[in-house]
């Protein structure tokens, strides 16, 4: 099942993979994506050249989505021309022209929400996949803390056309509640499936996977 394509049923991504172990134990917990940070003040950032070879080792097996926070056009370059994508997330600063620009096909816009101003500057991306992340003024994701997901619910309604994934201190514990008021597209987890940063808890995985497609 492919994360970004359109309809049932909720998909699954788990962010902030850094090792070959942890990736497969996410895949075969049900992951339907799996996201490498390339930010390099991120607790969870990659060295692309080192992590290659594992990298290139999921093609086929899972949507493997590069997250990105302002990034240069030489790290843009290195990352299209790898091979080893499916898709980019933009999670910084980055202008609806300059995403647009940077050469991928499939790209999805993430933002950190902190009122109803920031959610409708989203749809001046012309994409149809927004991440709705929880606002820090000093980090760009990977917080832990959770969005307002009644606001997040009037925006899905109000935006048919729109798949959006849900983030922002998303666990085990209130996945289900965040879906039934959300009703998103997806949900995004890092730190909410992790027993620290850089290493995922296989039983957070799954607990968290189950309990958000039941919802």
């Amino acid at each position: 099942m492919s994360f970004l394509e359109p309809g049932p049923p909720l998909r699954v991504k788990i962010c902030g993979l850094t090792n070959p172990v942890d990736a497969d134990m996410a895949l075969a917990a049900g992951a339907d994506a799996l996201g490498f940070n390339f930010y390099e003040k991120s607790k969870r950032h990659l060295d692309l050249e080192a992590a290659r070879p594992w990298i290139t080792a999921l093609a086929g097996r899972t949507q493997r989505i590069a997250v990105v926070v302002n990034p240069t056009s030489e790290l843009l370059t290195t990352l299209r021309e790898s091979g080893n994508f499916d898709a980019i997330q933009f999670h910084g600063d980055e202008t609806p022209e300059f995403c647009a620009a940077a050469g991928f096909p499939v790209w999805m816009r993430a933002a950190r929400v902190k009122d109803a101003s920031a959610l409708a500057a989203t749809l001046r991306y012309d994409t149809p996949w927004l991440l709705l992340d929880s606002w820090s003024a000093t980090e760009y994701g990977g917080t832990g803390t959770r969005l307002n997901w009644d606001s997040v619910r009037e925006f899905v309604l109000a935006n048919p056309d729109r798949k959006i994934i849900l983030a922002g201190g998303l666990t085990p514990n209130n996945v289900r509640e965040a879906v039934r008021i959300a009703r998103p597209h997806g949900v995004d987890v890092a730190s909410g499936v992790e027993l620290e940063p850089r290493r995922k808890s296989e039983y957070l995985v799954r607990e968290f996977i189950q309990v958000a497609r039941a919802a």
